[in-house]
């Protein structure tokens, strides 16, 4: 990005995922190696949990019976105060003042993604609903912000996701290893940086359920809990054979490639299933939870050897997201890519942070974005040129 080295300046990104645990907020140090390479180092970072009331009404939203325009502009615009507040509060931590953020990139909350065009009137839509008042966040921060990143890589033929790909490409990319990187959030999706490659060999899509299937059945069969926290009940309980080759015949698995998925496919109807299964052939809360958590590790095995052994074999699997700190489900994941000679490491393994990964990302992205630089990646996203993702809006100045 051409910066100064020695005099970085600073960004704040800010990521809610579908699992909807929070907002993680993390204040960047921006700056460019010797050879120019954009470097992004985490100063400071915050996980600020949604009160239950607000989560319950995202999830709320995720019905479109539910989600009325009037409750959906509503929380677009209280989503836009909370994630102001995260932002001063983890700048604060950070010892640095509004003034000294050149930027803020917020994700915002993903209430639905439809990225497969249908015929309406004519036309092919595709469309994505992110909300999170962009324009709040910059009236109460005095900070830019850059939000809405989905909507220009759909204009340009995009299915508007994964995003993270292209901030890995910048920051992960090595000479002589293959590296898959793997992110477990609520939607599982991996990275494939070829050693050495350049922006167009990038492979990277969404490997299906990650923390998703997870949680929900966590969060309808045990009373008072929303994860399965060091994976004790998968633990307990016996992987259901049957039902996981039920699952396992998901067609998403067998999508080709670019392809994306997200709550509308793995969400309350899916988990409502599974759990009708369970029901009707007399499993536990923890066999459930078992046979998910390995329908998981499977998803991320059978895509590697789907989509990616063919063209290029890896070196090493590297883990980030929610599902990390999950021994069960790494260890799970861990056999599942030994049969693949791949051994798997975490983000903390490498001194990163699991964690603050994605909140970096969009720090970088709106870094990207204010500069009016493309930061997508055609060749992930399915989009017939680079585009400039994110809309800016800018804070009244006194």
């Amino acid at each position: 990005m051409g910066q100064n080295a020695a005099r970085p300046r600073y960004a704040v990104g800010l990521m809610s995922g579908t699992s909807v645990d929070g907002i993680d907020a993390a204040v960047v140090a921006m700056g460019s190696s010797p050879d120019g390479r954009p470097l992004a180092e985490l100063v400071s970072f915050r996980n600020m949990p949604y009160p239950s009331v607000i989560r319950d009404e995202i999830f709320a939203l995720f019905d479109p019976r539910y989600a009325t325009v009037d409750r959906v502009g509503r929380m677009n615009v209280l989503l836009g105060e909370l994630y102001a507040e995260a932002a001063l509060t983890v700048i604060a931590e950070a010892g640095l003042a509004a003034a000294d953020i050149a930027v803020i990139g917020s994700h915002g909350q993903t209430i639905w993604h439809a990225p497969e065009p249908e015929p309406a009137a004519g036309y092919d839509i595709a469309f994505t609903v992110q909300i999170g008042e962009g324009a709040v966040i910059a009236a109460r921060t005095g900070i830019p912000c850059v939000s809405d990143f989905r909507a220009a890589d759909m204009a340009a033929g995009g299915q508007g996701a994964p995003l993270v790909p292209f901030t890995e490409y910048v920051l992960y990319g090595e000479r002589d290893r293959t590296l898959l990187l793997q992110n477990i959030g609520g939607i599982g999706n991996m990275t494939v940086l070829p050693a050495g490659c350049g922006a167009d060999e990038v492979i990277a899509f969404d490997t299906g359920p990650g923390n998703m299937l997870i949680d929900g059945l966590v969060s309808k069969l045990i009373p008072g809990m929303t994860m399965d926290k060091g994976g004790a009940l998968a633990r307990k309980g016996s992987v259901n054979a049957a039902l996981l080759e039920e699952l396992k015949r998901e067609p998403y698995y067998r999508q080709p490639l670019p392809k994306s998925t997200g709550r509308e496919r793995f969400g309350a109807a899916y988990v409502e299933k599974v759990a009708a299964y369970g029901q009707d052939n007399g499993l536990s809360a923890e066999d459930l939870i078992a046979t998910v958590t390995m329908l998981t590790a499977w998803s991320i095995g059978d895509a590697y050897r789907r989509y990616v052994i063919n063209r290029y074999a890896a070196d090493a699997l590297i883990v980030g997201g929610g599902g990390s700190y999950n021994p069960a489900l790494l260890d799970l994941l861990k056999r599942e890519m030994a049969t693949f000679g791949v051994p798997v490491q975490t983000q903390e393994e490498l001194g990163r942070s699991s964690d603050a990964k994605e909140a970096v990302a969009f720090a970088l992205l709106a870094d990207y974005a204010l500069a009016g630089q493309p930061n997508n990646l055609p060749s992930v996203t399915g989009a017939k040129r680079p585009a400039v993702m994110g809309k800016i809006a800018y804070p009244c100045r006194p």
